[in-house]
């Protein structure tokens, strides 16, 4: 299995520490506000990596952790006059909703910060005993240039980075690209006792300090979307490298690429941000799954209204030759060269073009037993990415949302109004039927088992 590995800018094999055990750690959400689209690429990609891995490995640990402190909770707080923990329980719960109805997994540990302050606190301690951080007017920092290692994450030099950064300039720091591991909370924030006052911890500390805490002090891959390389990662980097003396913290970084909405990249700045819980009105959830999967995942994916309906369509083919399969079971595993594919750095557009040479040879089957193979392959193939675990009766039962779709009831009456037309010979009618629905957005097709539909 080959990964591309940020820190060395290339595709290699990946072999875990532990052949019995692999570790992953992703970067999750600031529940502050509900998810939007790019949030879920990371969350879907990962998603897979792990399903894919716990096809090669009997024990895979999957963290993704809560960020439940933040400036942007308090102040969500603040205004709303409620505790932290209020904005936090109400946005991850959101979150979890988009998860469920995206169809991704559960992790194995979904640490949050808030319960992980003591082991927080003990990290910052290391650091300050080791020289690599200080304390001044009641702020922690650490001192980058004490760490050589410092940007070779991000491949950039410390003047560039902290040319292209959000640095703060402040009179205790000993240089401006040191970061923040603590920071003084005033008394309506809120905080926790450390031995340097009353405070709350640097967002970069939290993640060194929580993967440690479940996994170890050295972990196999680290993921997230590409925004994070700097300065999230290449800080969460420095600071566990040096508070455990030296050794790797993570083997393999994996990073998934910007998610785009028609060309221009997504920001709440520009106002062009698409919430998950918005687009799951007008389509189901494995549709906006198989949507995020048709790029490659370390390269911009351009979101639009045209790839949700083209996911859509793919699905129906799929779901349409299972549905035409009949009921006959098999124990058939998904082909070699769909798994090959994935393996490759995990290429789902390559394990998706598997998956449809599947549905095309199902198409074309004859026999009971080349259906149910092949059937059971397209099902198990599904499993890997995240799809096709439903029933295809209840997947074409989903049909009108709120974006003027018809429903299946709809489509059942327009079907039995055809089939009558065309018994009493009324071919024009048969044809009207057939061409207003296809206007609709569904293709009533013939087959040799009488009508059946999909959509177009």
């Amino acid at each position: 299995m080959q990964l591309h590995n940020t820190l060395s800018g290339q595709k290699e094999a990946f072999v875990p520490q532990d052949p019995g055990r692999i570790t992953m750690y992703v970067c999750g959400p600031t529940v502050y506000s509900f998810a939007h689209i790019g949030n879920m690429r990371p969350a879907v990609v990962f998603d897979v990596l792990a399903r894919l891995l716990r096809r090669k490995c009997p024990k895979v640990e999957y963290v993704r952790n809560i960020t439940d402190i933040d400036d942007k909770i308090n102040a969500a707080a603040a205004k709303e006059g409620v505790a932290i923990g209020v904005i936090a329980e109400r946005y991850a719960k959101a979150y979890h909703e988009d998860l469920e109805a995206l169809g991704v997994a559960a992790t194995d540990y979904e640490p949050k910060v808030t319960d992980h302050i003591v082991p927080i606190i003990g990290m910052i301690e290391r650091l300050i005993a080791s020289g690599h951080a200080y304390a001044a007017e009641n702020h922690v920092l650490f001192e980058v240039k004490r760490y050589a290692g410092y940007g070779e994450l991000s491949k950039r030099d410390t003047r560039e980075m902290l040319a292209g950064a959000r640095v703060e300039v402040a009179p205790y720091k000993k240089d401006a690209g040191d970061f923040v591991l603590w920071k003084p909370s005033t008394p309506e924030q809120p905080g926790w006792d450390s031995p340097w006052g009353r405070g709350r911890p640097g967002w970069h500390i939290e993640c060194s300090a929580m993967a440690e805490a479940i996994l170890g002090e050295t972990i196999d891959i680290h993921g997230g979307g590409i925004d994070l390389t700097f300065p999230h990662h290449e800080n969460e980097r420095a600071q566990s490298v040096c508070a455990h003396g030296g050794k790797v913290f993570a083997r393999y970084w994996l990073h998934n690429g910007f998610l785009t909405m028609d060309s221009a990249k997504m920001s709440k700045s520009l106002g062009n941000v698409l919430l998950v819980r918005e687009i799951r009105k007008h389509a189901p959830g494995e549709a906006i799954r198989l949507a995020l999967l048709t790029g490659h995942y370390r390269q911009p994916l351009d979101w639009n209204d045209e790839a949700l309906a083209d996911a859509r369509r793919k699905l129906d083919r799929l779901y349409g030759a299972l549905r035409d399969a009949g009921d006959a079971q098999s124990n058939a595993k998904a082909p070699e060269a769909f798994f090959a594919a994935l393996e490759d750095d995990l290429n789902t557009p390559a394990a998706l073009a598997e998956l449809f040479e599947l549905a095309r040879a199902l198409n074309k089957a004859e026999s009971a037993e080349d259906k149910a193979r092949l059937a059971a392959q397209i099902r198990d193939a599904g499993s890997v990415l995240g799809l096709l675990q439903q029933e295809p009766a209840a997947w074409f039962a989903q049909g009108g949302s709120d974006d003027g779709a018809p429903s299946e009831a709809d489509i059942d009456a327009a079907m039995a109004a055809r089939l009558a037309a065309k018994q009493a010979k009324n071919y024009q009618e048969a044809d009207r039927i057939r061409d207003d629905m296809k206007t609709r957005g569904v293709l009533i097709e013939d087959s040799k088992d009488g009508q059946r539909w999909r959509r177009g």
